[in-house]
């Protein structure tokens, strides 16, 4: 009896591992979750002699026959493999649906760190070792002549609407745009910005903007988490550097510039940006 007893639970086990099994089938791992109105651009880059990949996420009701002759705003996103999942969940709703999603991917066949630090970084940098910086310049040509006449080209933009959105390097990044060639964009959103590369750089270009320029026009939001700080494990007060940008923007009183920044509290480095874009993203549409 006892014996009869552990062959059916033996037996039971069995089948229940199998049937555990049978639930993650090759089929249903090759159907991955898609993303609405979402689809995929491959560009390569004369300018740079690499390849990249372009996700694009169209507003819902852009392809409805009563908004044929309407044109979009178009959100840019640099690091596109993260930061565009995230920007399509902020505008997943119809108040927050209402641009064009660009996010740009890390060049095709480079590690991601390696093409990011290279690609968003505006001088060379000789203490980063590891990795070969100063490529924005060159990066944002591509974007520029490359990027920008693809997308307008194919989808109905408006070319006095686009943002340009960044975490992190990105952030950086974008805030380097800002600080030399703002009319790229009419908008732009700084999420926890790496503004110590190469020793503040940042504030030295802008110093030099200043000198020659009275006007920015451009809505600016930048956000930084409460944690980015010493204290808490951040190789560089990320708060400090927030505080600081932002004072040196305010005292300017450039005709033109839109300023807002917050320092989200109980967020870190690696959660900041959908908070950051989120607020960012209402406060620009503001005027959209």
């Amino acid at each position: 009896m006892m014996k009869t007893l552990f062959s059916f639970i033996f037996l039971s086990v069995s089948l229940s591992l199998q049937a555990g099994s049978i639930e993650l089938t090759e089929p249903e791992l090759n159907n991955p979750f898609k993303i609405t109105n979402s689809h995929t651009l491959a560009i390569e880059s004369q300018l740079l002699g690499r390849d990249y990949e372009l996700y694009l996420k169209l507003p819902r009701g852009y392809f409805d026959e009563n908004s044929q002759s309407k044109r979009y705003p178009v959100l840019y996103l640099n690091d596109g493999p993260h930061t565009f999942k995230v920007a399509s969940g902020v505008t997943h709703f119809p108040s927050m649906d209402k641009a064009i999603l660009v996010g740009i991917s890390f060049a095709k066949g480079e590690n991601g760190q390696f093409s990011r630090v290279r690609d968003l970084t505006p001088e060379v940098d000789k203490s980063w070792v590891n990795y070969k910086t100063g490529g924005a310049p060159a990066y944002l040509g591509f974007i520029q002549k490359e990027i920008f006449p693809l997308i307008d080209g194919q989808y109905r933009t408006d070319v006095n609407k686009r943002i340009l959105a960044g975490h992190s390097l990105g952030g950086s990044f974008a805030a380097w745009v800002l600080v030399t060639k703002p009319a790229l964009f009419s908008a732009y959103v700084l999420s926890s910005p790496s503004l110590w590369f190469k020793q503040d750089l940042i504030f030295a270009l802008e110093e030099k903007y200043a000198d020659k320029h009275a006007k920015m026009n451009a809505k600016v939001f930048m956000a930084t988490g409460a944690l980015e700080t010493l204290k808490n494990g951040m190789r560089n007060d990320m708060v400090n550097g927030h505080k600081r940008f932002m004072k040196r923007l305010e005292s300017r009183g450039y005709h033109g510039l839109q300023l807002k920044g917050e320092v989200v509290q109980g967020t870190d480095h690696y959660s900041t940006f959908p908070i950051g874009l989120t607020k960012g993203l209402m406060w620009i549409y503001q005027d959209i």
